[in-house]
């Protein structure tokens, strides 16, 4: 009985040094699934990296960034790229679901990733460099800069040991292939009809230098996007950030303008902070921004110089020049100052300085209607005879008035001055 219950003790003791492979494990292996449906920004690459350091530390078995992308920013998607290369948990790249695609810097992300898949009616390609809005840069700079791409996007390929040559096509010719063309090339290593039939056909998998695939019992994790990173997100539009800038310039141009009014100051100070923030991230031409800033300075000029509005056109002109060079060259049309946003931008934040100059130039030149200064000119009546004191009735008051001649009362006189709170006064009909 003594040696049964010794047996029985050390198999419990070896239970809890050598635990099963499961109760070592804690829990059953996680699949985390990152979806992005968005261009590449610095937030998509903010999301999709964070999302794989806590795959990473929650010791994931598999990581699927499910991608549907027009393209984006060179910068962010080499981040991305980054990520993927530095994860020691498997990613698996997945052009999901049907009708989406991975075009541009879609292309590099989808070919980085450990497993590269598509859905049915999905297609990959197309990622030649463009210019801002979409048009094509200069035949000096399009040289250097395809030729980067493409041996970056070639040395893509021959890490995972896809099909170099049509990564270079898609990056020189900008051709694009379905999935079942994708396959067939080489560029992808499946073809899956959506997440589960993905991680059905990953089991058991083997992905080089991390190990075999066991997703048999795996849970999916849907990572979602946190606060900080949908502000990013949001703010690292050029169209946002750029919106953003001019509200705080008109906010802080008011509150210049009008001292104490306090709220279009604050409101201006953070939307300025918000659209410098943002353009850390956005390939910013700073000569546009000089341009701008010059704007505010000739609308500034209009209030204090009479220019007769040559300082507000000035002012509107560069204000349009560093508006159209703020944004340097962009890698995908998704990134451009769109028209519909800098036309009526332009021409509410141009109304807005040059409404406000004109009233502060206005109330300038205008004649003082309190005070000592706001009483002179005015027009009275003689209610007491003027020889040379009496009394006239001005602006709603009954003052103490004098004249050089004499004025009877009842007649009408004008201010010509004003001293001790005593009127100087002369008849309205003299000339």
């Amino acid at each position: 009985m003594r040696a049964k219950f010794l047996i029985l003790l050390f198999s419990l003791l070896g239970l809890l040094v050598f635990p099963s492979p499961r109760a070592a494990q804690g829990k059953a292996a996680a699949v985390f699934v990152i979806p992005v449906a968005d261009a590449i920004s610095p937030g998509t690459a903010g999301f999709i990296s964070s999302g794989i350091r806590k795959a990473v530390e929650e010791d994931a078995a598999l990581i699927v960034i499910e991608l549907n992308t027009p393209g984006g920013l060179a910068d962010s998607m080499r981040d991305i790229v980054m990520a993927i290369y530095n994860s020691r948990v498997p990613v698996a790249v997945f052009v999901s679901p049907s009708g989406s695609r991975a075009a541009s810097a879609g292309v590099m992300i989808t070919m980085a990733a450990d497993v590269a898949a598509m859905a049915p009616g999905t297609n990959i390609g197309a990622a030649h460099p463009v210019g801002a809005g979409g048009k094509e840069i200069d035949k000096t700079m399009a040289d250097k800069v395809i030729n980067d791409m493409v041996a970056y996007v070639k040395s893509i390929a021959q890490k995972r040991g896809r099909n170099p040559k049509w990564a270079e096509k898609a990056v020189r010719e900008s051709i694009s292939a379905t999935e079942t063309e994708a396959l067939k090339a080489g560029v992808i290593d499946l073809v899956a009809k959506d997440l589960d039939d993905l991680i059905r056909k990953l089991d058991g998998r083997k992905i080089k230098g991390k190990g075999t695939l066991v997703l048999s019992d795996a849970q999916k994790v849907v990572v979602k996007e946190n606060l900080r990173i949908k502000i990013l997100k949001t703010i690292s539009n050029p169209n946002v950030a750029y919106i953003l800038m001019m509200i705080g310039l008109a906010g802080l141009y008011f509150e210049l303008s009008h001292p104490g009014t306090i709220f279009p100051g604050v409101i201006g100070g953070i939307c300025l902070i918000l659209a410098f923030f943002a353009f850390q991230a956005l390939p910013v031409n700073y000569a546009g921004i000089l341009l701008i800033l010059l704007a505010i300075i000739f609308f500034i000029l209009e209030m204090k110089v009479a220019s007769y509005g040559m300082l507000s056109v000035a002012g509107i002109v560069s204000l349009l020049l560093g508006s159209l060079m703020l944004f340097g060259e962009m890698e995908s049309p998704e990134f451009r100052l769109a028209w519909e946003v800098l036309v009526p931008t332009l021409t509410v934040v141009s109304g807005f300085f040059v409404g406000v100059a004109a009233l502060v130039f206005k109330s300038q030149v205008s004649r003082p209607k309190t005070g000592d200064r706001g009483i002179v000119g005015e027009i009275g009546v003689v209610k007491k005879d003027i020889d040379p004191e009496g009394k006239v009735f001005v602006h709603g008051e009954l003052w103490n008035a004098v004249s050089i001649t004499p004025i009877q009362k009842g007649v009408k006189v004008r201010v010509i001055g004003i001293q001790n709170l005593v009127l100087e006064v002369e008849p309205v009909d003299k000339v």
